[in-house]
């Protein structure tokens, strides 16, 4: 397959139609994750990705420690020219004991960005990205700090991640209204087992010009396989545990019938429902085996049915938000 391209949001920002997640590559153990690819494992497949076509690779200052910069940074600077690659961290989860080590206040902003930079041995970061909202501190000096990175040339772009959307709303208007650097992408929560973001964040990206580009689009890889097979992360991914439940399973049911009858993976099919949703940039893939890439690179041409796209959808029911820290 030919990898496509398509713009961030409203921005002139290049990116793949897949981002391929690095929470999985990391030092295992470090930072509570013992499910994690160390170096000599991820590589290979940070090359493969790359090779594939995808530009986009997302992690974060607090995935297994910092261990995750530092792999996704070595493997880039090897494997891939900088000017070709948009590599996205993010920061707000505590990075070490005692004050001022978590949030989005002007001191730790400046803090964590030049520790990520230093970790990805990079000069710049293309998209810098709050994980979470934080109700310590001023949205006013977040934007303002987040702008004056911008403006230094450390970071190219910025975007946020799961939030509600009368906070994202609130901090595109405060941005708009001072001048400074606005958002260009949403990172939330989505996939078939959890839509509530179709009720207010997707509209709000696609009236703000927004990129989306969900996280777990495989539900932490309960999509991908039966409703009773586990797995080493799922069997040790405590935040993954109070993400989903038992109602859950008609629409992992679904996902295995469709699979079946088309000849797919379950990844495949869920995935390309994901991918095919109308305010959808570029979906965050996880993959620890070669598989899990040619999945993906495949299920973002597979193109389900009216039919098809009914019987996944159907079964959901309202929940509760999840996935917020």
């Amino acid at each position: 397959m030919n990898m496509k391209y398509v713009k961030l949001g409203n921005s002139g920002l290049d990116v793949s139609r897949l981002a391929l997640g690095c929470m999985s590559y990391g030092t295992p153990g470090a930072g509570g994750h013992s499910w994690t690819l160390g170096e000599d494992d991820a590589r290979p497949l940070l090359r493969r990705a790359v090779e594939a076509g995808i530009n986009f690779f997302d992690t974060a200052n607090a995935y297994s420690a910092g261990t995750s910069e530092g792999i996704v940074g070595r493997a880039l600077r090897e494997f891939a020219q900088r000017e070709d690659v948009v590599i996205a961290t993010k920061l707000y989860i505590g990075m070490r004991p005692g004050p001022n080590s978590r949030g989005l206040s002007r001191k730790a902003i400046f803090t964590e960005v030049d520790a990520s930079l230093r970790r990805l041995g990079t000069d710049y970061i293309d998209l810098y990205q709050i994980h979470r909202w934080d109700y310590g501190t001023p949205i006013e000096e977040t934007l303002e700090a987040l702008h004056d990175v911008v403006k230094a040339g450390k970071v190219r772009y910025l975007g946020a991640s799961s939030m509600y959307a009368w906070q994202f709303a609130k901090a595109l208007f405060t941005a708009e209204n001072h001048g400074w650097t606005r958002f260009i992408s949403m990172q939330n929560h989505y996939n078939l087992l959890y839509r509530e973001e179709e009720r207010e964040m997707l509209p709000l990206c696609a009236d703000q010009g927004i990129g989306v580009i969900p996280w777990s689009p495989l539900a932490r890889g309960r999509l991908a396989r039966e409703w009773n097979e586990s797995s080493a992360r799922a069997d040790t991914d405590e935040f993954g545990k109070t993400l989903y439940g038992e109602n859950d399973r008609p629409i992992v049911d679904a996902v295995g019938a469709i699979a079946e009858n088309r000849g797919l993976s379950r990844a495949q099919v869920a995935l390309a429902w994901v991918a095919a949703g109308p305010t959808v940039t570029a979906p965050i893939i996880g993959a620890t085996k070669s598989a899990h890439l040619d999945d993906a690179l495949t299920a973002i041409d597979i193109e389900l049915t009216e039919a098809e796209r009914a019987a996944l959808v159907t079964p959901y029911r309202p929940r509760s938000t999840a996935g917020f820290i």
